[in-house]
């Protein structure tokens, strides 16, 4: 297919107004005639975003706790109830659904790929998955729940990165787990720390001299511990980019996220922070976060409001999502466009979201979550209609 007439996201404040095609699930600058044409002339073309932290088997739980709490081992200590309701009554769906929940909450929100906090499913994260998942990296919990994690990260492939909470609260304790990791030869380029919000200037500093990364999760630091990372911490040289966290105590989806992070971060800043800086934290080579030529063809279009890229995420809407060269979303306007003959999509409508259409078998889905829970369903806290 081709796509024509759009603007093109270069980077976070550079676009050309150009055609670009989509073969075999690569981008192409070079269209060739004969493919079908999508004519999108009133569109801006930006690169699918990159979630880097999403536990993708919480999405249909409502928020849990009264924060703030001093961490998140107070949080959870709070909120473990697995035999009361709620939890238990979610936790009666099969659990490949609710991973397929995750997947459709960050499609809804313009993401293409995710970094899932637990184990890779390969039976459930296939091609009909509605997002990619990242499938090289290690992972632990925390320094709290894991006590092995010198050991998980030693047979972490050198290559991949190593994923965990740490400095997730604003106590003593908190501080102090940047250190306990060093000293356990965790703290390198590979890893990728999920929160930081205790990380002080010392910490700052270990950081930079470790070249680690850190993930921002600022709706959901607010909800647990009353605050999240400083615009110094921010600006302080640190590899960051943004994450959900999980609907637990996350405000929604990458959309919510990327509001709250426009508040304290500048533009430029946040859109790197989805698009190419998360892809150098997660060792994503094949192209994904940015639009170049034989780059995987992940994208996200959405009505041209005109200006720089980074400053278009403040109002995010996306009009189709495509995951490898595939359409995995559409708006009802866009399926015209395309003629609905092409696809094969269902309808959901998710509050503040609007009618999409998607690349899922949301109807089975839906059944399954209420069979179980027996309740209104909600996607990241969203009203859902299917």
């Amino acid at each position: 297919m081709t796509l024509r007439g759009a603007r093109v996201a270069i980077n976070a404040t550079e676009s050309l107004a150009c055609d670009i095609g989509m073969r075999e699930g690569r981008i192409t600058f070079v269209p060739r005639s004969g493919d079908a044409v999508l004519d999108l002339r009133d569109c801006l073309i930006l690169p699918g975003l990159i979630n880097a932290h999403d536990h993708l088997e919480f999405a249909l739980f409502p928020r849990l706790g009264r924060g703030p709490y001093r961490n998140a081992t107070a949080w959870a200590e709070d909120i473990y109830r697995p035999e009361q309701a709620p939890v238990r009554q979610h936790l009666h769906v099969p659990k490949p659904a609710r991973l397929l929940w995750g997947g459709l909450r960050n499609l809804l929100a313009g993401v293409t790929t995710v970094m899932h906090h637990n184990p890779y499913d390969p039976e459930v994260f296939t091609r009909r998955f509605p997002v990619r998942v990242v499938s090289h990296y290690g992972w632990a919990h925390s320094p709290r729940f894991s006590p092995d994690i010198a050991e998980r990260h030693r047979v972490t492939p050198k290559t991949a990165p190593f994923v965990l909470h740490a400095c997730e609260g604003t106590d003593f304790e908190a501080r102090c787990e940047l250190q306990h990791i060093d000293r356990a030869g965790v703290l390198g380029s590979m890893t990728v720390i999920v929160h930081g919000v205790g990380i002080d200037g010392e910490g700052v500093a270990l950081m930079n001299s470790r070249r680690a990364s850190l993930v921002w999760c600022p709706t959901s630091n607010r909800f647990t511990l009353g605050r999240t990372l400083s615009q110094d911490l921010l600006g302080s040289g640190i590899l960051v980019a943004l994450g959900t966290d999980s609907s637990l105590t996350a405000d929604g989806d990458m959309v919510d996220e990327l509001c709250a992070a426009l508040q304290s971060a500048d533009p430029v800043h946040v859109y790197q922070m989805v698009t190419t800086a998360a892809a150098k934290m997660l060792r994503l080579t094949r192209g994904e976060g940015s639009i170049t030529e034989g780059g995987r063809a992940d994208l996200v279009v959405i009505r041209d409001p005109g200006g720089r890229p980074a400053d278009a995420l403040a109002t995010l809407d996306p009009q189709l999502v495509i995951v490898g060269g595939r359409i995995r979303l559409s708006t009802p306007e866009m399926a015209v466009r395309l003629g609905f003959g092409r696809l094969n999509l269902q309808r959901v409508h998710v509050e503040g979201r609007g009618l999409k259409l998607v690349d899922c078998d949301v109807r089975s889905m839906a059944q399954m979550a209420l069979a179980a829970t027996g309740a209104e369903l909600r996607l990241g806290g969203k009203r859902v209609n299917a």
